[in-house]
């Protein structure tokens, strides 16, 4: 009896291997290689001629490209692609008050829908196959996500000053939509920032996370700024105050994290790597902060740090690909040590621990039998990759995002030699234009909240 043929054969790439629960962060490459899909699933890594005749239903051949996992965006704010270019060259208060949260106030679903859809197809090009969003309206990106193709985690994002049903709406949003997408769908509690969400509902949302078995998704510490207003007012640090709300006994996911201190490691190490941060270092090098995230110690706290683009409007991109190289430059200067957050060191953010960042170390980040088909294939002929004397050098300081050929998320191929085949782009982008007058009009004077630190 002949085995019924695969879903996806990948045949004659070089496909990055990680290993798996490595503390040294090795990875290796398997050159002439084959990986088999079946049922949403990585069936093997083998040998290209031992799938030379198994029949499949779709067949890739990648010579001269290289099978990596899927980059996974931990820390994003998708629809506001809308708003990309809108502020630019301010400081963050000028930022947030001036333009961003009065605009924000005009948002409507229809405006949240059109700029997932753009942000999605921007991500499946640039190789990203799972992504982080914390926002509003976000039934309307969860049906997208639905639609096309990709994995999210997401969250409803809540200020106290909306009132206790804005919390109860992050509540009732994570919990309709967990596990939805066939899966491709998990959720968090989205608390915006312990300076715009109290005491009180940073307890209440520690509480709900424990009686739904929920993780919780806000910003915390985002500036070294942050910090000292947070000692100021409280005497506590913001780590401080989420510890305070019991939120370091939940599986916490902390956007940003520049603003952490010393005295903050020791309470991070006890959560035993429930509690994961997200570094989006470009939007750090545009508001001119001094710090940047300190992976170091977070990494010899035993606290998973993943890699994140944050949204568009202070990026204006959502390339992980550019966060990865980002990350890997930055932390060198920071630390003043070349050796540090070598190439190796990168990639296996960009996989293992951004996937367990979002608590999905056992599904995505590694190409491996037992592990969802969200795959990349990155072309490598270009004249800027070549000669290769380092394969791991090449991919993250000399290859870029545009370089991605393929996206494969849960055995579905989302795009096929750069050809988008789930998003209709110019529809999108037709439409949104003609909403942007309305949406980025500030003549009324609202906003949905005020930055003060």
């Amino acid at each position: 009896m002949r085995a019924r043929p695969a879903d996806l054969v990948i045949t004659g790439c070089t496909v990055l291997l990680h290993e798996e629960h490595d503390e040294e962060q090795r990875i290796g490459f398997r050159e002439d290689a084959a990986i088999v899909v079946r049922d949403r699933v990585i069936e093997s890594v083998t040998g290209a001629a031992s799938v030379r005749e198994l029949p499949a239903r779709e067949r890739i051949e990648a010579h001269g490209q290289v099978a990596m996992p899927g980059l996974i965006n931990c820390h994003t704010h998708a629809p506001m692609v809308v708003l990309r270019g809108l502020a630019e060259d301010l400081p963050i208060e000028e930022w947030f008050n001036d333009v961003v949260w009065p605009v924000e106030s005009n948002l409507t679903a229809r405006d949240v829908e059109l700029g997932a859809w753009l942000a999605c197809a921007e991500m499946i090009r640039g190789g990203v196959t799972c992504f982080a969003d914390h926002y509003f309206h976000m039934d309307a990106v969860a049906a997208v996500v639905a639609e096309c193709g990709l994995r999210a985690h997401l969250g409803e994002a809540y200020f106290s000053s909306q009132g206790p049903e804005g919390r109860e709406r992050s509540a009732e949003f994570a919990l309709r939509h967990r596990g939805g997408a066939d899966g491709r769908i998990t959720t968090a509690l989205a608390p915006h920032a312990p300076y715009t969400v109290t005491g009180a509902d940073l307890a209440a949302t520690a509480g709900l996370a424990r009686a739904h078995g929920l993780p919780v998704h806000l910003h915390a510490a985002e500036n070294r700024d942050q910090t000292d207003t947070s000692l100021a007012r409280h005497g506590l640090t913001p780590i401080e105050v989420l510890d305070r709300a019991g939120l370091l006994d939940t599986d916490l996911l902390i956007a940003h994290g520049t603003g952490i201190v010393e005295r903050d490691l020791p309470l991070l190490a006890r959560t035993g790597g429930r509690t994961a941060v997200a570094t989006a270092p470009r939007g750090y090098l545009r508001f001119a902060w001094p710090d940047t995230t300190p992976v170091r110690a977070l990494r010899a706290a035993g606290v998973p740090v993943g890699l994140a683009t944050d949204g568009a409007a202070s990026n204006n991109s959502l390339d992980v690909w550019e966060s990865m190289t980002l990350t890997s430059l930055i932390q060198k200067s920071t630390e003043g040590d070349p050796r540090w957050l070598t190439s190796r060191q990168a990639l296996h953010h960009a996989g293992p621990q951004s996937a367990r960042a979002l608590g999905l170390g056992d599904r995505v980040g590694a190409l491996a039998p037992g592990r969802r088909a969200d795959i990349i294939l990155v072309d490598l002929t270009g004249p800027h990759t070549q000669p290769v004397h380092d394969l791991a050098a090449t991919l993250v300081h000399s290859a870029r995002s545009s370089d991605v050929r393929t996206t494969v998320v849960d055995g579905r191929v989302l795009m096929r030699d750069r050809q988008l085949l789930t998003v209709d782009v110019p529809s999108v982008v037709q439409e949104l234009k003609r909403r942007l007058p309305a949406l980025t009009d500030r003549g009324h004077g609202r906003r949905i909240q005020e930055y003060g630190g």
